[in-house]
């Protein structure tokens, strides 16, 4: 899920507080966003009830680094959610999204054109249409192959197609991403 992780990765920016360091306290803020339930944040990270309990009581505290990246992943996706909800709706709405994208670009155009994929590195200001998609997307749990297809005509429309005063009929596909990030 490189572009799912990519845009929860923007709003990192907008937090007020930093995230919990510590696996235990890791561990008890999703213990808290489940309600107390130790067996559901058991199964969302992939281990024994047990194990979180012990998380819980810091009588582990360094967790294998899968499952440290885990943690902090799914912390950090439920991290101020108020705090997000605003970031989201101002990059819907107002300001956009940036994207710096190092990917392969391959195109679908009129007869005659060139259209072998090659690596290009692209940083660009989408705007809030484009970014409200996106994150619609996202919200409605598509796979990373969809938001690729979404980032892929995003980015199409902006860049290859000049907001819509060239290259009409150009379809642009995105793969083998090396590197994206998103900003608000």
């Amino acid at each position: 899920m490189i572009i799912d992780k990519a845009l929860h990765g923007a709003f990192a920016g907008a937090f007020t507080r930093p995230i919990p360091k510590s696996a235990g306290a890791q561990v008890r803020y999703l213990v808290k966003q489940h309600k107390g339930s130790t067996r559901d944040v058991a199964a969302l990270l992939g281990v024994s009830q047990r194990t979180v309990e012990r998380y819980v009581r810091d009588q582990i505290k360094r967790p294998r680094p899968e499952l440290a990246e885990k943690m902090a992943a799914e912390v950090r996706r439920r991290w101020q959610p108020q705090i997000r909800a605003k970031a989201r709706k101002v990059a819907a709405t107002s300001a956009g999204l940036m994207v710096d994208v190092r990917a392969r670009f391959g195109f679908t155009a009129s007869p005659g054109t060139t259209d072998d994929a090659r690596m290009r590195h692209l940083t660009l200001a989408l705007p809030p249409h484009h970014a409200a998609r996106l994150l619609d997307a996202q919200d409605a749990g598509a796979t990373d192959r969809e938001l690729q297809r979404a980032t892929a005509e995003a980015l199409g429309e902006m860049y290859f197609r000049d907001g819509g005063h060239r290259a009409h009929d150009l379809r642009v596909e995105l793969t083998d991403i090396e590197q994206i990030q998103f900003e608000l």
